[in-house]
């Protein structure tokens, strides 16, 4: 296979260039492939047979004011790497989020579950995995993920490990539970799903268990050396923004079974192969 990543700049496309080594693979930037040009696109997906689409708006409260600049990049660019990848005969994975969630639920969503975003950001990318399935149902994978941290971009775990280093003790919310993902698992995940030859459709890319934000600040100060008890809880109240987030984002992986693959490993156990790869570390 030859692969493209898209958003191949960040800390998930850093990640599936890792896990794509040895392999024949395009990386592609924000600065080397604007997803919104359709023919740019149409360009870049030529002479591939798998398009890994990571490239997003992710500035989630700004997208509560700047919804039209979110959605040309979660909901076209998705739909042109969509068509392309059709015209192609190439293979797309479209990660996604779950913020398509509202975050009322008691149990993990599972994969058929009907989407109700609660923010732009959300709507956005509920848009592009309407789109995918729409324009590439034979070929068109959404992987949705959460909760992200790895050792190539901003992320919750980096900034706690921060604070640790410089004697802040935060308070972190406890009424948010959602599952921490290494983007080293995510990307080898992405890469199994494709070599499998798995079915089209929607996969669920966590690590499996639960935590709040609290309980992974917890993890992160232990990690690095550092007091867990000096994270304090407190509740989403305290941290009013313009974008609600999901209240639960834990996610089902029973899709996995039907591609003959495990589900992703246990966010602790993760986590630790992390810290002992140096992603989490005290700055």
């Amino acid at each position: 296979m030859t692969y493209l990543i898209t958003g191949a700049s960040g800390m998930l496309g850093h990640d599936l260039q890792e896990a794509l080594t040895g392999r024949e693979v395009t990386a592609l930037g924000r600065a080397e492939l604007d997803v919104t040009d359709l023919e740019a696109v149409r360009a870049a997906v030529a002479g591939h047979t798998a398009v890994i689409n990571a490239a997003a708006y992710t500035k989630v409260d700004d997208a509560e004011s700047h919804e039209a600049d979110a959605s040309a990049v979660n909901a076209v660019g998705a739909r042109n790497l969509a068509v392309a990848a059709r015209e192609a005969g190439a293979k797309l994975v479209q990660v996604s989020t779950d913020y398509v969630f509202d975050g009322s639920a008691t149990s993990p969503y599972q994969e058929d579950h009907p989407l109700a975003p609660i923010s732009a950001y959300g709507r956005t990318k509920a848009d592009g995995e309407r789109a995918v399935l729409a324009e590439h149902p034979n070929g068109g994978y959404i992987v949705r993920t959460a909760w992200l941290y790895g050792k190539n971009g901003p992320n919750f775990a980096a900034t706690m490990a921060k604070l640790a280093a410089n004697g802040v003790d935060p308070a972190v919310v406890t009424d948010q539970l959602g599952q921490p993902t290494w983007t080293a698992d995510l990307a080898a995940q992405i890469v199994a799903l494709l070599d499998a030859d798995a079915p089209a459709g929607i996969y669920h890319g966590t690590n499996a268990g639960q935590a709040s934000w609290y309980e992974f600040a917890q993890a992160v100060f232990a990690a690095v050396g550092a007091d867990p008890a000096r994270v304090s809880p407190t509740d989403s109240s305290a941290f009013v923004r313009p974008a609600p987030r999901p209240a639960y984002s834990v996610l089902g992986h029973d899709a996995w079974a039907t591609a003959g693959l495990a589900p992703m490993r246990d966010w602790r156990e993760a986590f630790e192969a992390a810290t002992q790869h140096g992603v989490v570390t005290a700055p």
